[in-house]
């Protein structure tokens, strides 16, 4: 075949058109959409299971201060799901209904992206496993789900005019919020390079720390979404973790600029101020507060500085 190089310049209208020809349709197409990954722009929010909702609105909502603007009923009216806003991009979702017998309390993760079925090609075509189409939410937005290699589920969201979450936009901010900011959620990973071959190489996410109890041991990793500054902590483990080993890796991150009015806020509010443990100085080194809800998933209260 002669190439394009291989035509004199007399040729050159004809040399121009062969070579567009030649980038666009005989070395075969690639839309946008397949072969660029839409922007991931952070996290949308996290979902627990909970045994009791009363003792869950109890900490979410009185010892943390979030409002709790919508929820999603069952057709025989009971409630499937309730959301609580952080601010009017991320959110805690709580299901109700955990049964007795399950370990693990994490239902979901969810990143936000601005292009969902955009996103949902770009995965096909790396090989994900993705639903043929996207889902239109109970809540008004579109979303869909895949499992990452240690078989979480991990949500993708795009926020649409008209949902739930758009409504609420501006509202629903108390004052009394413990934190206004989701820093990062933490999940379970068994094996890091399995986790980074998704969430490195095809969600396009990057390291930004890595640490452990000690200098000789590696025990976290955190993993920055793409387009944005939130991250996702990998807990690394051997072996089965434990019910409690997994409400403690399985967690929500909340930023607060100042620990010790957090700590002071929380314990006056607790009907038990003995219940709200001391913070610690993490190997990160910035102050860190740990809360555990009735069902012993953790929410980590943490200062966005390291300590001089």
């Amino acid at each position: 075949m002669t190439s394009c190089l291989q035509i004199g310049l007399r040729s050159m209208p004809l040399l121009l058109l062969v070579c567009l020809a030649v980038g666009t349709g005989l070395h075969g197409q690639t839309t946008p959409s397949q072969s660029t990954r839409p922007p991931i722009v952070g996290l949308a929010h996290i979902a627990f299971q909970v045994s009791d909702l009363k003792k869950a609105r109890e900490f979410y909502g009185e010892l943390l201060g979030y409002d709790e603007p919508f929820q999603v009923f069952k057709e025989d009216g009971q409630i499937a799901l309730t959301y609580f806003k952080i601010n009017d991009r991320q959110y805690i979702e709580i299901f109700p209904n955990l049964p007795p017998e399950k370990d693990d309390r994490l239902s979901h993760i969810a990143l936000e992206t601005t292009d969902l079925e955009a996103l949902r090609v770009y995965l096909q075509s790396k090989g994900v496993t993705v639903p043929a189409k996207v889902n239109q939410g109970r809540d008004g937005n579109i979303n869909f789900t895949v499992s990452d290699p240690d078989g979480h589920r991990v949500e993708f969201v795009q926020y649409r005019p008209g949902s739930l979450h758009s409504r609420a936009k501006g509202r629903y901010v108390s004052s009394r919020r413990i934190s206004d900011r989701v820093l990062h959620v933490g999940i379970s990973v068994a094996n890091v390079a399995k986790a980074d071959a998704f969430y490195k190489e095809i969600l396009g996410l990057s390291e930004i720390w890595r640490g452990g109890r000690d200098d000789q041991t590696l025990s976290w990793i955190n993993m920055r979404v793409p387009e944005g500054t939130d991250y996702i902590e990998y807990m690394l483990h051997t072996g089965a973790p434990t019910r409690q080993q997994l409400g403690s890796m399985h967690h929500v991150a909340l930023l607060v600029p100042d620990m010790q009015k957090s700590l002071e806020t929380l314990r006056e509010r607790a009907s038990d101020p003995n219940t709200i443990r001391s913070p610690q100085v993490g190997r990160n080194r910035r102050w860190q507060l740990n809360l555990y809800d009735p069902d012993g998933s953790r929410a980590e209260l943490m200062e966005p500085f390291p300590i001089k």
